[in-house]
């Protein structure tokens, strides 16, 4: 398989428009050769024009650094000059007749005037400045003095290396801090992210310094690639921006000749990661270049693998050819002792080691078990088999999954890293569970389907059953797989979106995992994928209902009835003898208790968004507290959107006033709601409301899914309230800015709705306040 970035692993067919087979260039080859070609006509125009404005003046040399100094000049690009000069009197006059003219032609203008021995002092102490001259090219005036002055700078670069790279070092780790990681980013910066142009110029910096290598090629072509993407990204908007936002992206993909926004972002992932593996690998030279450590350490870690020079490489002995497990059984040394694999290392595995035979050997199996099981360390360890392409060598099916964007903003990574991410955060579960090699490999598939259409769950747990048998587990382990992928989501989105205190609830996720071990690992793994996810995914509140489910369904599988629902605490009790209505805050953690009545869920929901608190969770349970009748006890995971947390005094004034009817909610929200629109460019999906008629026996199921916004739970509660529905329980989740509500509700009368008429209109009720 080939792919845009050259050395990449994914289909070249799908990357660009389709149409006839043609013997010519593709799309893409053809969109990336007019975009180059336009970088070098800009550049060869700009410095003619600049020559004919130095003329034939001596003394002086006009200098281009930057992207002009590369010829990578953008359609946004800037002019980063300096005029060189020989002490010349007039040169401030010289320097105007350069300068406004480019000024007046609407170019954007960096631009500097020094003598020699200026430019080298200010490139000896100012890091930018040392970075820009590395790379200056002559553009007008006397060469010498160009010559001249590259080769002092690179002269003190090399001599004064052990003091700037570190400096270069810190100046990157701010920057990636401030722009994270371009291959993960739903709308990454092409220059400053990590993974972006920027690090390739620290590779060059470096190699400058003579202490590494220059860019290989397939970082050359994964540079080639983001420079294209930023060209096109200034082209197609007019502007000089550098980060590719959302409604930009099928645009862009347009003008680089690419199926699409997902094709584009995959591209762009390949390049990013192809970069960063390059850059991390950098760095670690540089460290050891920066703090000599002496001899080497040579010591063995595993059978064919030892440890030198802090990184991991083959032993002498080591037989690559005839040893099918060797990369695996290094790279569990390699992150076990949290090392890196030395690239030279993993390049010769690739080309050298043979087909691993299916079904695996056992060692084979383990190996993989202990490379998950190191946690944090297997990512990079990881990184470096799949930048080789060992990987999909290994799990062919990898290959659907591999850069895979994911845009949600809920999810951080891309879903091959999420698989792996997930897989090394379960390494913190292992003892959790009677079998942490089902949990770990579990992991690493959990969403291996979504390389395919349909349900993933359902997909998934089929390439499970396949992987599983190629990975050379039994049978009985190998349904335990299938069965942990397919039920992978069914703890966190039961125990969020149904009321565990419904037996059905529980009896039916214990019909669904049938078998303890599958339900022990469900919730190790359940734990692993949320945070893994994001932490818009996972949190105290999702946690301790995961829990509490898992704990349920475990007495239902023991042979025991399942668990009543708990009574209230003490501190709660105390909380309902307060009278009238009563607020306590904790964190993110708002509990309301009040005399219960129809509609008591959503006015007090009405309240938060009034205080402009964004509900991420909730529950309604209601119980009899004395003769005065029953008490509502409502549950809230509530942040602000933004600035500091609620006045818990301030909700329980406004809490009074709605219950009194003192209090117009509908009109203060509908006036925040006319304020709040989703930003053009982002796909917002239709809403969707469902009725599930078989979640409880006792009450109507409405789950609502939509956009979220100020103020939507109070809307659909308000829906429900003009049916004259009560609402017994709730579960609210918002992940990212998508929100799914779930209502357990009764009729006047108690009863579940059965009236066809009547959930219909509720339905489309309901559609008509989320839309």
């Amino acid at each position: 398989m080939t792919n845009v970035i050259g050395g990449g692993h994914g289909p070249a067919e799908a990357l660009t428009q389709p149409g006839p087979a043609v013997s010519g260039p593709t799309a893409q080859e053809a969109a990336r050769t007019r975009l180059r070609a336009a970088r070098a006509q800009r550049t060869e125009e700009l410095d003619r024009r600049l020559a004919r404005l130095i003329g034939a003046e001596p003394d002086v040399a006009l200098v281009a650094v930057g992207s002009h100094g590369r010829e990578e000049l953008t359609p946004g690009g800037d002019v980063d000059l300096v005029l060189l000069h020989r002490g010349r009197p007039d040169i401030a006059a010289l320097a105007d007749r350069v300068w406004y003219p480019i000024w007046d032609s609407g170019l954007r203008l960096d631009h500097s005037v020094r003598t020699h021995d200026e430019a080298r002092a200010v490139a000896r102490e100012d890091l930018k400045a040392a970075l820009g001259l590395i790379s200056a090219r002559h553009v007008a005036g006397d060469p010498d003095l160009t010559r001249r002055l590259r080769e002092a700078v690179l002269a003190d670069w090399r001599s004064d290396a052990r003091r700037r790279l570190p400096e270069l070092r810190k100046m990157t780790r701010h920057r990636w801090a401030d722009y994270g990681e371009l291959a993960f980013l739903l709308e990454p910066d092409l220059k400053e992210s990590r993974g972006g142009l920027r690090d390739v110029h620290a590779i060059q910096a470096v190699a400058a310094a003579w202490i590494s290598p220059g860019p290989v090629d397939r970082v050359k072509e994964a540079y080639s690639l983001l420079l294209d993407v930023r060209h096109a990204l200034h082209e197609t908007t007019g502007r000089a921006g550098d980060r590719l936002v959302l409604q930009e992206q099928e645009a862009v993909a347009a003008a680089l000749g690419l199926l699409d926004a997902e094709v584009l972002l995959r591209s762009v992932v390949e390049a990013a990661r192809t970069v960063t593996f390059a850059v991390d690998h950098l760095w670690r030279s540089v460290d050891r270049f920066c703090s000599p450590s002496g001899r080497p350490v040579r010591r063995p870690l595993a059978d064919g693998v030892v440890e030198h020079d802090s990184e991991v490489v083959l032993a002498l002995g080591a037989d690559v050819e005839n040893d099918p497990s060797l990369p695996l059984r290094a790279a569990a040394a390699a992150a076990q002792a949290g090392l890196p694999l030395a690239i030279a290392t993993v390049e010769r595995l690739a080309r050298d080691t043979p087909p691993m035979p299916v079904p695996w050997p056992p060692e084979a199996r383990d190996a993989l078990v202990t490379l998950l099981g190191a946690g944090a360390p297997a990512i990079g360890v990881w990184e470096a088999l799949d930048q080789v392409g060992l990987i999909e060598r290994l799990l062919p099916d990898w290959e659907r999954v591999r850069n895979r964007p994911q845009r949600n903003p809920v999810h951080t990574y891309t879903v091959d890293r999420h698989l792996v991410e997930t897989a090394t955060r379960a390494a913190a579960h292992t003892r959790d569970v009677v079998r942490p090699d089902l949990l770990l490999v579990g992991a690493l598939l959990h969403d291996i389907g979504k390389g395919w259409p349909g349900d993933h769950s359902k997909t998934g747990a089929v390439m499970a059953h396949d992987l599983g048998e190629r990975l050379g587990f039994d049978q009985a382990d190998v349904r335990v797989l299938e069965a942990v992928v397919r039920h992978h989501l069914l703890l966190p989105e039961t125990a969020t979106r149904r009321d565990l205190d419904d037996p059905v609830t529980i009896e039916t996720v214990a019909e669904a995992v049938g078998d303890p071990v599958v339900l022990e690992t469900l919730a190790a793994l359940a734990i692993a994928d949320g945070l893994a996810t994001g932490p818009a995914a996972w949190g105290a509140w999702k946690a301790g209902l995961v829990a509490e489910l898992a704990r349920r369904v475990a007495v239902v599988l023991a042979g025991a009835p399942a668990p009543v629902a708990p009574e209230p605490t003490a501190e709660q009790l105390a909380l309902a003898r307060h009278g009238g209505g009563a607020v306590r805050v904790v964190g993110s953690q708002i509990t309301v208790v009040a005399p219960d009545r129809p509609g008591l869920l959503w006015q007090a929901a009405g309240v938060l968004a009034l205080h402009r608190l964004a509900v991420r969770a909730a529950r309604s349970v209601s119980w009899g507290v004395d003769a005065e009748g029953p008490t509502a006890l409502l549950e809230f995971i509530a942040v602000p959107e933004y600035g500091s947390g609620p006045d818990p005094a301030a909700l329980e004034v406004d809490l009074r006033r709605v219950l009194a009817g003192r209090l117009d909610v509908a009109a203060r929200l509908e006036r925040r709601a006319r304020s709040h629109r989703p930003r053009k460019g982002v796909p917002v999906p239709p809403p969707r409301v469902t009725m599930i008629d078989d979640a409880s026996e006792t009450a109507t199921v409405v789950e609502v899914r939509a956009h979220d916004r100020p103020g939507l739970l109070w809307r659909i509660g308000h829906v429900l309230g003009s049916f004259d529905m009560q609402v017994r329980a709730a579960r609210v989740e918002t992940l990212g800015a998508e929100a799914v509500d779930v209502f357990y509700i009764v009729d006047a009368e108690g009863h579940p709705v059965t009236d066809e008429a009547v959930r219909s209109l509720i339905r489309a009720a309901i559609l008509e306040v989320v839309r």
